[in-house]
């Protein structure tokens, strides 16, 4: 039988797996559905059209599936979607979606995110990536897998980061972050690229030293843009290894509007 503590409030039109577990004064209203395995802390308020994978463990005082922080929003049956293995501290908050957008706020897999994490809607976060205590995306936020906010990094909306990036503690980010770079400031400039994840996660010294090339193409060598992506395109014929690496960037940097440009 599912876990339920007696003083919990669960709404006969949730659908809970016969291992959730769910602690005390925690309200899950009936649009809900928890997947094998995801524990739900005490205190917690779980609503609106939300879908919660399998072992998740959500801690105490969350609010997960709130309407979005819009006011054009006008009771659309918008959502939030939570994948597998996600750790989802204390006071955590994500929205649901918007109809301004793809009415979806995502968040993947085998995510950390620490106490105090804020996910407006309509966000869109990979997997494997860690937010530090009170890091904040407003709207329409994309975070790219093994990205790593520090404490109280503060995303303006709109902004994309890339995947396997870091920022540091306070940075706030008013332009795209792209991948593999580290990042510090307000607003947050260019500092490095994030080389000791890189080696954690496996890459190869000739992969790093692709990453370590395209740093500077966009942060050495004066170029424009444009000029940067075009250096960065001619490492594909040298190094076929790091090929998904930099189509990656690549394809990040194509993305990049001229209005919000990279961080620098």
């Amino acid at each position: 039988m599912t876990a339920i503590h007696p003083t919990a409030i669960i709404d006969p039109a949730a659908e809970l797996d016969s291992t959730v577990t769910v602690g005390p004064y925690t309200v899950i209203g009936p649009h809900v559905k928890i997947g094998a395995g995801t524990t739900v802390g005490p205190h917690c308020v779980l609503e609106g059209h939300t879908t919660i994978g399998r072992d998740n463990r959500i801690f105490q005082f969350a609010s997960l599936g709130a309407i979005p922080q819009d006011k054009k929003y006008a009771g659309e049956p918008c959502e939030l979607v939570i994948g597998e293995r996600n750790t989802i501290r204390e006071f955590c908050t994500f929205n649901i979606g918007s109809p301004a957008d793809v009415g979806v706020t995502r968040v993947g897999d085998d995510n950390w995110l620490m106490a105090y994490v804020h996910l407006a809607h309509d966000c869109q976060v990979g997997s494997n990536t860690i937010f530090a205590n009170n890091s904040t995306l407003a709207g329409h936020v994309h975070v790219g897998d093994w990205a790593i906010l520090a404490g109280f990094t503060m995303v303006h909306q709109f902004v994309r980061i890339g995947a396997h990036s870091m920022t540091a503690i306070c940075s706030v980010l008013l332009a795209d972050l792209p991948p593999f770079v580290m990042c510090q400031g307000q607003p947050a400039v260019a500092r490095s690229m994030n080389f000791e994840g890189l080696r954690r996660r496996g890459f190869s010294p000739e992969r790093i030293s692709v990453v370590k090339a395209m740093h500077k193409a966009l942060y050495r060598r004066d170029l424009t843009l444009q000029a940067a992506q075009e250096s960065i395109a001619d490492l594909r014929q040298a190094h076929a290894e790091s090929e998904p690496d930099v189509q990656m960037m690549l394809s990040f940097l194509a993305q990049t509007s001229p209005q919000r440009g990279i961080v620098r």
